[in-house]
């Protein structure tokens, strides 16, 4: 079940990720801000930070000195005090650093075990959609440039965009339509979980990337696009922080604007 407010820690959490880019790093932070809780993002906030980053994929690294074992890659969640002996613990992976998180800062229904799974289920399906988004600008090879697989780019983002886009928008549908205490704002429960959040953001990407292809799917799925996407941009914590110079602007990321991947 989920921790009672009255019984969750107040802490400050680490964020390590990538300085200049939403990326992955995005779905972390939102959660943080929609709850309010208060976190470092390391790499952004200090001038030196991306050396945390940069010790954290070290590969001559076997464990870290509190004797968390290396990361294969950003993000990563620094809580103090959380690991073995009272010492700092390093959680990483996206959805594993949400899922430890949901519960500790509110972002999950509380004392609704079965929510908590459900909206864990929520959040890999988005984010299955996120790395479904990458793979349209780099289909054959992560490590070559956009240019060197723009041919083989343009048949991936035809068949993202006609066949996987409404798969996935489909499925948020039914799910928003089925919450029936969510009034078509929220994927579980009634107020706002780090679901809303992830989904969100995904969303938000898919709308600087595709702009024609989504802005031409909002009648199709209205309850997505529209009622849902808009209301979660004005929650508390959400709203302020999108306002601010904290919230970075897409660039070369996981989500990319190239027109002539979008509908013509």
């Amino acid at each position: 079940m989920s921790e009672p407010s009255t019984k969750r820690q107040k802490v400050t959490y680490d964020l390590i990720y990538w300085p200049g880019i939403p990326g992955r790093g995005e779905h972390i932070r939102l959660a943080l801000e929609a709850s309010g809780t208060p976190y470092n993002d390391i790499a952004n906030d200090d001038k030196d930070g991306i050396k945390a980053v940069q010790a954290l994929i070290d590969p001559n690294s076997t464990t870290d000195d509190a004797g968390n074992p290396p990361a294969f890659a950003p993000p990563a969640l620094r809580v103090p005090g959380a690991g073995r002996d009272g010492k700092p613990l390093l959680i990483t992976q996206t959805p594993n650093i949400l899922f430890y998180l949901g519960d500790k800062i509110g972002m999950v229904p509380e004392g609704d075990e079965a929510g908590k799974w459900h909206a864990n289920a929520i959040v890999l399906t988005a984010l299955d959609l996120n790395n479904e988004t990458h793979d349209t600008h780099h289909p054959v090879a992560v490590m070559k440039y956009y240019e060197d697989q723009k041919e083989e780019s343009l048949k991936k983002a035809t068949d993202f965009r006609e066949n996987r886009i409404p798969k996935f928008l489909g499925y948020f549908e039914r799910v928003l339509k089925g919450n029936t205490k969510g009034d078509g704002k929220y994927f579980v429960g009634d107020k706002i979980t780090y679901a809303d959040t992830t989904v969100w953001q995904v969303l938000d990407g898919l709308f600087f990337a595709f702009p024609k292809e989504m802005e031409a799917r909002k009648k199709e799925f209205p309850v997505t696009l529209q009622t849902f996407y808009s209301s979660i941009k004005e929650e508390k914590g959400i709203k302020e922080y999108l306002s601010s110079g904290k919230r970075l602007p897409y660039s070369q990321g996981i989500f990319r604007r190239y027109p002539e991947l979008d509908r013509q």
